[in-house]
């Protein structure tokens, strides 16, 4: 389908009683929904908008306004309009982040920055309820969507389960299945912080961005604890959702 003609589905009706910029800004957002434009793909100009569905200027400017305000569009000095490769993550089940990346249409990815053994700090002993003096495997990556940076992620492990950290590959999860030690149970918590300037550096944010910080214990069948990780999200391309019944 030509770019012209895929646009002119998104004509808005001039004799509805909703104003042109609304009617354009949800055929955009169902349009985005339904993966006519790829994760951190550029949409077309707001002139090319004007030319191919017959709208004003301000008309396809406020229609791209609700679109950044609700976090679909990103605006990238002197290079454009892209679509923001937002991931949402219920959390009423424990999800494998590349497994969701890719049934999403994202490419997952990840880059190690660390994977060292090193003595335990109180919260991971108090967390992974381990002995004092134990040790644990500690690794910290960045995760990425089709290259873009979603969220750094640190991780810690018993050591007496975990001896060789260096052998975790892209997927933890698969790898601790592998060695059947697979979480079955997690106790998450959620809350907002400001992105400090390590954090910044890492994520691709300015230094005091709002970031999402998850902190997640894991468990294994037999109730031990076996995991703990931080994951600091960015807030512009990640949510969290939860879906409530009566």
């Amino acid at each position: 389908m030509q770019a012209s003609a895929k646009l002119l589905v998104l004509k808005p009706d001039p004799d509805s009683a909703t104003p042109l910029y609304l009617q354009l800004g949800h055929k955009l957002a169902a349009a985005i929904h339904a993966g006519f434009w790829k994760a951190d793909e550029p949409l077309p100009s707001e002139r090319t908008f004007c030319d191919v569905l017959g709208v004003s200027r301000v008309t396809a400017r406020k229609a791209l306004d609700l679109l950044y305000e609700q976090g679909m569009i990103i605006r990238r000095q002197g290079a454009g309009t892209y679509i923001t490769p937002k991931l949402e993550q219920p959390l009423t089940r424990l999800t494998n982040l590349s497994e969701m990346l890719k049934q999403r249409g994202f490419t997952p990815g990840s880059r190690w920055l660390k994977r060292e053994v090193a003595t335990a700090t109180p919260e991971e002993l108090l967390r992974l309820n381990l002995a004092p003096n134990s040790r644990v495997s500690r690794l910290q990556r960045v995760r990425t969507a089709s290259d873009v940076v979603m969220a750094i992620e640190e991780t810690s492990l018993p050591y007496h389960l975990v001896p060789e950290p260096a052998e975790v590959g892209d997927s933890l999860y698969e790898f601790m299945r592998d060695r059947h030690l697979g979480v079955v149970r997690a106790i998450q918590n959620i809350g907002a912080i400001n992105a400090s300037e390590a954090l910044a550096t890492l994520a691709k944010v300015p230094v005091g961005a709002a970031m999402l910080h998850l902190t997640r214990v894991g468990y294994l069948e037999n109730g031990l604890a076996v995991e703990l990780t931080h994951s600091y999200f960015r807030s512009d391309y990640y949510d969290f959702v939860v879906e409530l019944h009566c």
